[in-house]
Protein backbone atom coordinates (compact mmCIF):
# COMPACT_ATOMS: atom_id res chain seq x y z
CA UNK A 1 0.00 0.00 0.00
CA UNK A 2 2.67 2.54 0.59
CA UNK A 3 4.42 2.03 -2.67
CA UNK A 4 0.61 2.05 -4.23
CA UNK A 5 -0.01 5.64 -2.91
CA UNK A 6 3.55 6.95 -3.82
CA UNK A 7 2.62 5.48 -7.43
CA UNK A 8 -0.90 6.82 -7.78
CA UNK A 9 1.29 10.35 -6.24
CA UNK A 10 3.68 10.25 -9.31
CA UNK A 11 1.07 9.20 -11.79
CA UNK A 12 -0.74 12.28 -10.97
CA UNK A 13 2.30 14.61 -11.41
CA UNK A 14 3.25 13.16 -14.51
CA UNK A 15 -0.20 13.30 -16.04
CA UNK A 16 -0.26 17.12 -15.36
CA UNK A 17 3.03 17.60 -17.32
CA UNK A 18 2.32 15.92 -19.74
CA UNK A 19 -0.93 18.42 -20.10
CA UNK A 20 0.73 20.83 -19.96
CA UNK A 21 3.45 19.83 -22.54
CA UNK A 22 0.56 19.19 -24.93
CA UNK A 23 -1.70 21.91 -24.63
CA UNK A 24 -0.55 23.65 -27.97
CA UNK A 25 -1.72 20.14 -29.76
CA UNK A 26 -5.06 20.76 -31.51
CA UNK A 27 -7.28 18.27 -30.09
CA UNK A 28 -10.76 17.70 -31.00
CA UNK A 29 -12.43 17.97 -27.57
CA UNK A 30 -10.97 18.23 -23.86
CA UNK A 31 -9.45 14.86 -22.52
CA UNK A 32 -10.50 13.32 -19.08
CA UNK A 33 -7.38 15.31 -17.05
CA UNK A 34 -8.30 19.02 -18.49
CA UNK A 35 -12.40 18.45 -17.05
CA UNK A 36 -10.36 17.02 -14.06
CA UNK A 37 -8.27 20.01 -13.15
CA UNK A 38 -11.09 22.58 -14.42
CA UNK A 39 -13.38 20.55 -11.46
CA UNK A 40 -10.50 21.19 -9.04
CA UNK A 41 -10.22 24.45 -9.91
CA UNK A 42 -13.75 26.12 -9.31
CA UNK A 43 -14.00 23.59 -6.24
CA UNK A 44 -11.04 25.48 -4.68
CA UNK A 45 -12.22 28.69 -5.71
CA UNK A 46 -15.52 28.66 -4.63
CA UNK A 47 -13.23 28.22 -0.80
CA UNK A 48 -11.49 29.93 0.93
CA UNK A 49 -7.59 29.95 0.24
CA UNK A 50 -6.33 29.24 3.61
CA UNK A 51 -3.22 27.42 4.25
CA UNK A 52 -3.49 23.87 6.23
CA UNK A 53 -2.51 24.23 9.58
CA UNK A 54 0.22 22.20 11.28
CA UNK A 55 -1.93 20.13 13.07
CA UNK A 56 -5.79 20.92 13.01
CA UNK A 57 -6.91 19.49 9.77
CA UNK A 58 -8.44 21.71 7.55
CA UNK A 59 -12.07 22.30 6.24
CA UNK A 60 -11.21 22.81 3.08
CA UNK A 61 -10.81 20.44 0.12
CA UNK A 62 -7.06 20.07 -1.03
CA UNK A 63 -5.26 18.45 -4.50
CA UNK A 64 -1.69 17.91 -3.25
CA UNK A 65 0.72 15.02 -1.48
CA UNK A 66 1.75 15.99 2.19
CA UNK A 67 4.59 14.42 3.94
CA UNK A 68 4.78 15.45 7.89
CA UNK A 69 7.19 14.56 10.48
CA UNK A 70 7.13 14.88 14.50
CA UNK A 71 10.03 14.22 16.82
CA UNK A 72 8.29 13.56 20.40
CA UNK A 73 10.02 13.88 23.90
CA UNK A 74 7.92 11.51 26.42
CA UNK A 75 7.91 10.94 29.81
CA UNK A 76 10.44 8.71 31.29
CA UNK A 77 13.22 9.22 28.80
CA UNK A 78 11.05 8.10 25.84
CA UNK A 79 11.87 9.60 22.57
CA UNK A 80 9.40 8.78 19.47
CA UNK A 81 10.10 10.00 15.42
CA UNK A 82 6.98 9.44 13.89
CA UNK A 83 7.46 9.72 9.85
CA UNK A 84 4.75 10.55 7.77
CA UNK A 85 2.21 11.16 10.45
CA UNK A 86 -0.18 9.36 8.17
CA UNK A 87 -0.54 11.79 5.70
CA UNK A 88 0.06 11.33 1.81
CA UNK A 89 -2.12 11.59 -1.13
CA UNK A 90 -5.42 14.28 -1.35
CA UNK A 91 -7.25 14.48 -4.29
CA UNK A 92 -10.67 16.14 -4.77
CA UNK A 93 -12.51 13.79 -6.62
CA UNK A 94 -16.32 15.58 -6.66
CA UNK A 95 -17.05 19.02 -6.35
CA UNK A 96 -17.63 18.52 -2.67
CA UNK A 97 -15.56 15.47 -1.98
CA UNK A 98 -12.14 15.03 -1.30
CA UNK A 99 -10.34 11.53 0.05
CA UNK A 100 -6.93 10.99 1.64
CA UNK A 101 -4.91 7.79 1.08
CA UNK A 102 -2.56 8.34 4.09
CA UNK A 103 1.36 7.19 4.27
CA UNK A 104 1.64 4.61 7.37
CA UNK A 105 4.01 6.29 9.66
CA UNK A 106 7.45 4.60 9.80
CA UNK A 107 8.08 5.18 14.28
CA UNK A 108 10.82 4.75 15.54
CA UNK A 109 10.98 4.88 19.77
CA UNK A 110 13.87 5.56 21.89
CA UNK A 111 13.77 4.42 25.70
CA UNK A 112 16.03 3.20 28.40
CA UNK A 113 15.27 -0.32 27.45
CA UNK A 114 16.52 -0.19 24.00
CA UNK A 115 14.84 1.47 20.36
CA UNK A 116 12.01 -0.05 18.65
CA UNK A 117 10.96 0.55 15.03
CA UNK A 118 8.37 -0.36 12.58
CA UNK A 119 5.25 1.08 10.70
CA UNK A 120 1.61 1.84 12.10
CA UNK A 121 -1.17 1.41 10.55
CA UNK A 122 -2.88 2.51 7.34
CA UNK A 123 -5.30 5.58 7.44
CA UNK A 124 -8.19 7.02 4.81
CA UNK A 125 -10.67 9.90 5.16
CA UNK A 126 -12.76 11.18 3.09
CA UNK A 127 -14.57 14.72 3.45
CA UNK A 128 -17.60 15.91 2.63
CA UNK A 129 -17.74 20.10 2.03
CA UNK A 130 -21.06 21.51 3.09
CA UNK A 131 -20.89 25.03 2.66
CA UNK A 132 -18.03 26.93 1.84
CA UNK A 133 -17.41 31.03 0.22
CA UNK A 134 -14.13 32.43 -0.76
CA UNK A 135 -12.70 35.63 0.49
CA UNK A 136 -15.05 37.82 -1.80
CA UNK A 137 -18.16 36.17 -0.73
CA UNK A 138 -17.86 35.17 3.17
CA UNK A 139 -14.94 33.40 3.79
CA UNK A 140 -16.26 29.73 5.51
CA UNK A 141 -16.18 26.48 5.12
CA UNK A 142 -18.36 23.84 7.36
CA UNK A 143 -17.34 20.09 6.49
CA UNK A 144 -17.51 16.77 7.88
CA UNK A 145 -14.72 13.75 7.58
CA UNK A 146 -14.80 10.36 8.30
CA UNK A 147 -11.61 8.82 8.81
CA UNK A 148 -10.62 4.94 8.96
CA UNK A 149 -7.04 3.45 10.39
CA UNK A 150 -6.40 -0.19 9.32
CA UNK A 151 -4.30 -2.39 11.10
CA UNK A 152 -1.81 -3.11 8.64
CA UNK A 153 1.05 -1.93 11.33
CA UNK A 154 4.04 -3.78 12.97
CA UNK A 155 4.67 -5.35 16.59
CA UNK A 156 3.71 -2.33 19.20
CA UNK A 157 2.64 0.38 16.66
CA UNK A 158 -0.42 -1.46 15.81
CA UNK A 159 -4.17 -0.73 17.49
CA UNK A 160 -4.72 -4.57 15.88
CA UNK A 161 -8.15 -2.80 15.62
CA UNK A 162 -10.41 -1.11 12.83
CA UNK A 163 -10.47 2.76 14.07
CA UNK A 164 -13.28 4.80 12.65
CA UNK A 165 -12.93 8.71 13.24
CA UNK A 166 -15.92 10.99 12.43
CA UNK A 167 -15.45 14.95 12.55
CA UNK A 168 -16.81 17.79 12.39
CA UNK A 169 -14.52 20.57 10.73
CA UNK A 170 -15.83 24.66 10.84
CA UNK A 171 -13.37 27.92 9.72
CA UNK A 172 -14.26 31.16 8.88
CA UNK A 173 -11.84 34.01 8.03
CA UNK A 174 -11.42 37.86 8.06
CA UNK A 175 -9.45 39.81 5.32
CA UNK A 176 -8.55 39.04 1.64
CA UNK A 177 -6.39 36.71 0.19
CA UNK A 178 -3.03 38.66 0.81
CA UNK A 179 -3.90 39.88 4.04
CA UNK A 180 -6.15 38.53 7.06
CA UNK A 181 -7.03 36.37 10.04
CA UNK A 182 -8.77 32.87 10.25
CA UNK A 183 -9.65 30.11 12.86
CA UNK A 184 -10.34 26.81 11.37
CA UNK A 185 -11.44 24.02 13.75
CA UNK A 186 -12.43 20.50 14.45
CA UNK A 187 -14.11 18.14 16.56
CA UNK A 188 -13.18 14.50 16.40
CA UNK A 189 -14.10 10.96 18.13
CA UNK A 190 -12.07 7.95 17.17
CA UNK A 191 -13.88 4.44 18.11
CA UNK A 192 -12.55 1.10 17.74
CA UNK A 193 -13.71 -1.80 16.59
CA UNK A 194 -13.09 -3.64 19.31
CA UNK A 195 -10.16 -3.26 22.99
CA UNK A 196 -11.78 0.09 24.35
CA UNK A 197 -10.66 -1.36 27.32
CA UNK A 198 -7.05 -1.50 25.79
CA UNK A 199 -7.21 1.72 23.19
CA UNK A 200 -9.99 4.02 24.73
CA UNK A 201 -12.24 6.09 23.03
CA UNK A 202 -10.35 9.64 22.50
CA UNK A 203 -12.28 12.82 21.90
CA UNK A 204 -10.20 15.51 20.41
CA UNK A 205 -11.17 19.00 20.13
CA UNK A 206 -8.34 21.01 17.63
CA UNK A 207 -8.58 24.93 16.92
CA UNK A 208 -5.67 26.94 14.69
CA UNK A 209 -5.46 30.97 15.15
CA UNK A 210 -3.63 31.44 11.69
CA UNK A 211 -2.69 34.85 10.18
CA UNK A 212 -1.59 35.63 7.09
CA UNK A 213 0.74 38.43 5.80
CA UNK A 214 3.70 39.14 3.11
CA UNK A 215 0.84 38.48 0.28
CA UNK A 216 -0.24 34.88 1.06
CA UNK A 217 2.52 33.18 1.16
CA UNK A 218 3.30 33.88 5.06
CA UNK A 219 1.01 31.41 7.93
CA UNK A 220 2.14 32.25 11.45
CA UNK A 221 -0.38 30.32 13.84
CA UNK A 222 -1.29 29.15 17.15
CA UNK A 223 -3.30 25.69 17.89
CA UNK A 224 -4.35 23.81 20.87
CA UNK A 225 -5.63 20.44 21.28
CA UNK A 226 -7.49 19.14 24.09
CA UNK A 227 -8.23 15.47 24.29
CA UNK A 228 -10.47 13.47 26.53
CA UNK A 229 -10.37 9.57 27.16
CA UNK A 230 -13.31 7.37 27.99
CA UNK A 231 -12.54 4.12 28.53
CA UNK A 232 -9.06 2.41 28.45
CA UNK A 233 -6.14 3.23 30.92
CA UNK A 234 -6.80 6.84 30.49
CA UNK A 235 -10.10 6.98 31.47
CA UNK A 236 -11.53 10.40 32.27
CA UNK A 237 -8.35 12.24 31.69
CA UNK A 238 -7.39 14.95 29.75
CA UNK A 239 -4.76 16.61 28.03
CA UNK A 240 -3.97 19.90 26.52
CA UNK A 241 -1.42 20.50 23.89
CA UNK A 242 -0.35 23.81 22.34
CA UNK A 243 1.56 24.27 19.34
CA UNK A 244 3.50 27.20 17.59
CA UNK A 245 4.95 27.62 14.19
CA UNK A 246 4.69 28.82 10.95
CA UNK A 247 4.17 27.57 7.37
CA UNK A 248 5.17 29.77 4.21
CA UNK A 249 4.02 28.37 0.54
CA UNK A 250 2.81 28.08 -3.02
CA UNK A 251 6.00 29.28 -4.05
CA UNK A 252 5.81 27.86 -7.77
CA UNK A 253 7.82 25.01 -9.00
CA UNK A 254 6.52 23.97 -12.64
CA UNK A 255 3.08 24.17 -14.30
CA UNK A 256 0.25 23.22 -11.55
CA UNK A 257 2.94 22.25 -9.10
CA UNK A 258 3.36 24.20 -5.67
CA UNK A 259 5.48 23.87 -2.35
CA UNK A 260 4.70 24.28 0.92
CA UNK A 261 7.18 23.84 4.04
CA UNK A 262 6.40 24.42 7.86
CA UNK A 263 7.70 24.29 10.97
CA UNK A 264 6.07 24.33 14.66
CA UNK A 265 7.17 23.51 18.81
CA UNK A 266 4.36 21.67 20.78
CA UNK A 267 4.54 21.43 24.11
CA UNK A 268 1.79 19.94 26.90
CA UNK A 269 -0.08 22.42 29.44
CA UNK A 270 -1.67 19.89 31.01
CA UNK A 271 -0.99 17.99 33.84
CA UNK A 272 -1.32 14.56 32.17
CA UNK A 273 0.24 14.26 29.27
CA UNK A 274 1.32 11.42 27.01
CA UNK A 275 4.31 13.71 25.67
CA UNK A 276 5.97 16.67 27.15
CA UNK A 277 6.95 18.57 24.16
CA UNK A 278 7.68 18.26 19.98
CA UNK A 279 8.71 19.42 16.90
CA UNK A 280 7.08 19.56 13.77
CA UNK A 281 7.73 19.75 10.25
CA UNK A 282 5.63 19.68 7.20
CA UNK A 283 6.03 19.25 3.37
CA UNK A 284 3.31 19.46 0.96
CA UNK A 285 3.08 19.46 -3.26
CA UNK A 286 -0.40 21.05 -3.59
CA UNK A 287 -1.22 20.54 -7.65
Amino acid sequence: MRWTVSGLFLLTLAGASARAQAADAPRPADGFLENYFRMVEATQDGQPHWISPLVTTTPRLNERFRYDVAWQSRPDDVDLANYGSGKGLELILLDRVAVTFGIPSYLVRDAPAGTRKGWADETFLVKYRFLSANEENGNYALSAFFGVSVPTGTGPFTTDEVVYTPTLAWGQGWGTRTEGFDIQTTLAVSVPSGGRERLGIPVVWNIAFQGHVLSDKFWPEFEMSLTRWTDGPSDGKWQAIATVGFVAGRFPIADRLRLDLGVGYQFAVSAFRTYDHAWLATARLPF
